[in-house]
Formats: structure tokens, C-alpha cells, sequence
């Protein structure tokens, strides 16, 4: 196995990948900001480096302060978790060109799959079905995108080709606004990635969020994990994901898991991936391929058994899989709560002092956290400060070890979402299984 590996990230995806490199016995070195000098991987890495200020532009999205630290503790490969710079191709390449690993797919890869428009592209290519769209828009020219848009039919989105996180999107339902949202998408495409590349598709009513996890290593092999369902979203970001996908028949899930294992290896794909549909009257249509480790993975590892960070380490490290398709077996079902700090009603980031925490127990309950009493949120970064998994032989039952979950966990001296999740999981629509991804902006009049 990599004898020494670099965390590049923070918080309870940090403290996960560094707890898979100890039970490899592999050494750890965590890279941190001077806002996270009291995070818990940090206290529990074999070296840590500070890397810049609180600011992520000058810490965690510095590339030359991450390889340096790589370099000055003699790491052999770097892991960039989830965010910052785990889909940066540009980070990966330099990575490779410094001598490192990069436990991640190849850069071309991360490049080619960066781009929705060469994404969709290549999928099609691949069998994977796609939502109709138009391919990449000239917007000087007014008249052809007027035209593919009445030939995809309206309400149509315009989407941004480097986008991401709910960002560089608008619905357009007619052809009298249709101008004025081609150029505002451009421009927000140039300001918030550098690229001012825009494509169009077909806006699905009522889509749910559906995705399916693969694993593939350098010697062709490739197995797909099954199903997630993360149709539960605010503003595009997720909120809660489960295990399998309610209503999927076990026909469709065979089916599209084969086509993305194909198509893993048809793209040579290399490390963890994930890929993303929306799925609408029994359909599924392509929308990105995530080259990276997932938040919502640990309801994936609750139902099958796998370790994905532990098999991130082992292609990284040059070996074949562990596990082959034929062996891969589902038992029952997990659904996960992200746990923000953030107020529940106004959603605003709610940062200070952890005054008094205490973690649910009891079977098939995970927790994975970095936070712990006394510990300091800082106003920095995303406000997700942990995850809660509940894990049983079927849904209703995983609904109720949820329920019992979300009453014994204790998080004070911050607001945190904990009481939104709590309506949530009696909520009648959500227990039926099935709601949509506009459903709870709809049931928040967020829409």
C-alpha cells in the first residue's frame, strides 16, 4: 500500500480518509488552515502542515502549499476528499507531474468529465441515455438558439459547461425570456468558472435525483455499487440521500449500473465516480459524472458492505479491485442526514463554540463528525459539520432508527439543522418514498 499520504481537505471527510489510511497502515499527513489548527484529524495525523490564513482561496485551494507540504514530509500520494480541489484537473496533473499519486482519476479524465457539454457528449456515446439538449449554444447567435429551443421544447435550462453546486443554471418557459437568461447564465459561467461555455436542455417537471456509485482501477476492471436516492435538495445542495433509490425496480437498477460500468471502461476511468441522473416516469437521463468520493458514500458502504475509501487507497496504490460485481450483495436499507450549522428556518451559517455535544448510538447508527465539545466552527466554510447515517433490515425501519437518532443527538451552542431533519423523517410524502427534487422548496415556500 502508499506509505504516506497527504489529506488535502478538512473536516468529517478529512477525519474519514484519515482513519481508512491508519487501518492500511499507512502514515498520514494532515495540510490545514490557521482557522483549523483544532480539527480533529489534525490532532490525530502522524504530521500536520499548516498551509495559509482561513481563507480557502490562500489554504485549501492553494496547489503550490499542498504539494510543498507533500514534498517536506516525504508523502507519496495526496487525497483531495470531496470539494475544493478534488475535481480541479489542472491540481491533478501537477500532482502526477510533482511525483506524487493523486488518489483520483487520471486529469484527462477529471477534464473531460468537468465539462457537462463534453460529459454528455461522451456518455452518449457510451449508451448512457442523456436528457434532450442542444449541445454547446453560440449565444451571438439568437436565432439558432431560439431554434433549438423550440426543437427541445419549453421549459428548457440553460446551464453552464464548467458548473456545479446548483450554480450557472436558469429555467426558461418561453422564448420571451429566453435572450435575456442566455446572457445572464454566460455571464455568471465566466464570473464563477472561468468559462463562459453554455449548453441547453430539456427541464424535467417533476425529476427525482437518482445516482449510481462505481469503482474502476488501471487493469480494466470496473463494478458499480448500486443506487442512491438525494432527491431531498434546497437550492440544488442536498439534504438528505438513502439507499436504495424507493421504486426502482431491481430490473432498471441492473440495467443502468451495467451501462455506467461500460462506460467506466470505455472512458478509462480510474478510482471512485459517481454517476448522476434525474430519473422521471420510469427513465433515467445522464446529467454529470462526479470524479471524486461522494458526501453521501457511507449509506452506499451501510448497504453493501464496502469500504469506497479503502478501495480509493488500493487503486491508488496500483492493485485491482477487491470485489467483483458477482459478489456484490445489498442488504437492506440506509438513509443519511446532513447535519449543517446552520439555522434551521432562515438556513443562515450559524459558526461558534460547540458548548456540549452528544452523539445517538445504538444499532445501525453512524456518526461521522469531526466536531466534539469545545470544539470552534469557523465562519470559513461550508457549514456541514457532520453526518448521521441509520442503517436496518428495511426503510421503515431505517425511518425509525432515524427518528430516535435525531432526538438523542445533543449539538449546542450553535444552531444546527437537526429540527428540519426531524420533520423531515415523519413527513408523510418522504416516508411514502418517491418525492421529487422540488419537493421541500415546495414544502418550505421556496418556490
Amino acid at each position: 500500500m502508499l506509505d504516506k499520504v497527504v489529506i488535502a481537505n478538512r473536516g468529517e471527510i478529512a477525519l474519514r480518509i484519515l482513519r481508512a489510511c491508519h487501518e492500511a497502515g499507512i502514515r498520514t499527513v494532515a495540510v490545514f488552515s490557521e482557522a483549523d489548527r483544532d480539527q480533529k484529524h489534525v490532532l490525530l495525523a502522524d504530521e500536520a502542515v499548516c498551509i495559509g490564513p482561513a481563507a480557502s482561496t490562500d489554504s485549501y485551494l492553494n496547489i503550490p502549499a499542498v504539494i510543498s507540504a507533500a514534498e517536506v514530509t516525504d508523502a507519496v500520494a495526496i487525497h483531495p476528499g470531496y470539494g475544493f480541489l478534488s475535481e480541479n484537473a489542472d491540481f491533478a496533473e501537477r500532482v502526477e507531474q510533482s511525483g506524487f499519486v493523486f488518489i483520483g482519476p487520471r486529469p484527462e479524465t477529471i477534464r473531460l468529465m468537468g465539462n457537462k457539454i463534453t460529459a454528455i457528449e461522451t456518455m452518449s456515446k457510451a449508451g448512457i441515455p442523456c436528457v434532450p439538449g442542444s449541445g454547446r449554444l453560440s449565444p451571438d447567435n439568437f436565432p439558432e438558439v431560439a431554434r433549438s429551443a423550440r426543437a427541445i421544447g419549453y421549459p428548457v435550462l440553460i446551464k453552464a459547461a464548467a458548473g456545479g453546486g446548483g450554480r450557472g443554471m436558469r429555467v426558461v418557459h418561453s422564448e420571451a425570456t429566453l435572450k435575456n437568461a442566455v446572457s445572464l447564465t454566460r455571464a455568471e459561467a465566466a464570473a464563477a468558472f472561468g468559462d463562459d461555455a453554455i449548453y441547453m436542455e430539456k427541464f424535467l417537471e417533476h425529476p427525482r435525483h437518482i445516482e449510481v456509485q462505481v469503482l474502476a482501477d488501471e487493469k480494466g476492471n470496473a463494478v458499480y455499487l448500486g443506487d442512491r436516492d438525494c432527491s431531498m435538495q434546497r437550492r440544488h445542495q442536498k439534504v438528505m440521500e438513502e439507499a436504495p433509490a424507493p421504486g426502482i425496480t431491481e430490473k432498471q437498477r441492473k440495467a443502468i449500473g451495467e451501462l455506467c460500468v461500460t462506460a467506466c471502461r470505455e472512458i478509462g476511468y480510474r478510482g471512485a465516480g459517481t454517476f448522476e441522473f434525474l430519473y422521471e416516469d420510469g427513465e433515467f437521463y445522464f446529467i454529470e459524472m462526479n470524479t471524486r468520493i461522494q458526501v453521501e458514500h457511507p449509506v452506499t458502504e451501510m448497504v453493501t458492505g464496502i469500504d469506497i475509501v479503502r478501495e480509493q487507497l488500493r487503486i491508488a496504490a496500483g492493485e485491482k479491485l477487491s470485489i467483483h460485481q458477482r459478489n456484490i450483495t445489498h442488504h437492506g436499507h440506509a438513509i443519511e442526514c446532513r447535519i449543517n450549522a446552520e439555522d434551521p428556518e432562515t438556513f443562515m451559517p450559524s459558526p461558534g463554540v460547540i458548548e456540549h455535544y452528544h452523539p445517538p448510538g445504538g444499532p445501525g447508527i453512524r456518526v461521522d463528525t469531526h466536531i466534539y465539545q469545545g470544539y470552534r466552527v469557523p465562519p470559513y466554510y461550508d457549514s456541514m459539520v457532520g453526518k448521521l447515517i441509520a442503517h436496518a433490515e428495511n426503510r421503515e425501519l431505517a425511518l425509525r432508527r432515524m427518528s430516535m437518532a435525531l432526538s438523542e443527538i445533543i449539538v449546542e451552542g450553535i444552531k444546527t439543522n437537526i429540527p428540519l431533519h426531524q420533520r423531515l423523517v415523519k413527513d408523510a410524502a418522504f416516508k411514502a418514498g418517491g418525492t421529487d427534487i422540488h419537493y421541500l422548496e415546495n414544502k418550505l415556500g421556496l418556490k
